[in-house]
């Protein structure tokens, strides 16, 4: 993917160069605009067509909340140009999908080339009912190619090594390398209450975890205090 990142580090925007033919997926909505490029929306099937599609469609809105529906952008000529942005504010950061594959937290994916394709992969049981995010099924990307994600706030890429795991909260983390072992738990206390924390995931093996700088949980509670409600 041929992209360039224009609008600032607080509020980028991906332009993204397309010749005839090319096909990027994004995230429903995240099209800015475009230049000699055809948008259509479809089903979120991993390509699957017919009642399997549309069973495979719900069923990935269901379980990790995506929407049912995904932007498809296909260049109609050569020099096309496709700007996407996300809806949070924070930055976007390009991950090569193909010797690596990674999982990915809900709302972090933005973009990513036609080659690329994601599954919903269920995690065992008590990882499910602790996440904040991503519930029983989390997004894991297969294929070749490039893709897109967006975070609120600067993104941070960490490195895992044997024997030293990382631990990082839950609402913090954007994406992972696949092949990392993680476990979700409470932080400490009676949910988190003795430290301030809540949920994290602890990861151990030799990999990469992208983690967001800011935390939109944090930030809607604290704003709780500035909302009027009904009877005020």
């Amino acid at each position: 993917m041929n992209f360039e990142l224009t609008g600032g580090t607080a509020y980028p925007m991906a332009v993204i160069q397309m010749e005839r033919g090319d096909v990027i997926n994004i995230e429903r909505g995240a099209m800015a605009y475009s230049r000699n490029v055809e948008i259509k929306g479809r089903m979120n099937s991993n390509n699957r067509s017919g009642l399997g599609g549309l069973m495979s469609a719900i069923g990935r809105s269901i379980t990790s909340g995506e929407s049912m529906f995904i932007t498809e952008a296909t260049a109609t000529g050569n020099g096309a140009e496709l700007a996407v942005a996300p809806s949070n504010i924070g930055k976007i950061e390009k991950l090569t999908i193909g010797v690596t594959q990674y999982r990915l937290n809900t709302g972090a994916y933005l973009a990513s080339d036609s080659s690329v394709h994601y599954n919903m992969v269920r995690q065992d049981v008590g990882k499910a009912i602790f996440a904040g995010t991503g519930g029983l099924f989390v997004m894991e990307t297969s294929g070749t190619g490039d893709l897109l994600i967006s975070s609120f706030g600067d993104i941070v890429e960490l490195t895992v090594e044997p024997g030293k795991p990382l631990t990082v909260d839950n609402e913090h983390v954007l994406a992972w390398s696949a092949d990392l072992d993680y476990n979700i738990r409470i932080a400490s206390g009676m949910f988190g209450f003795t430290s301030g924390e809540g949920i994290v995931n602890e990861f151990n093996g030799s990999g990469t975890v992208y983690v967001q700088t800011r935390n939109v949980r944090n930030l809607a509670e604290s704003l709780q205090n500035y909302l009027s409600t009904g009877g005020k």
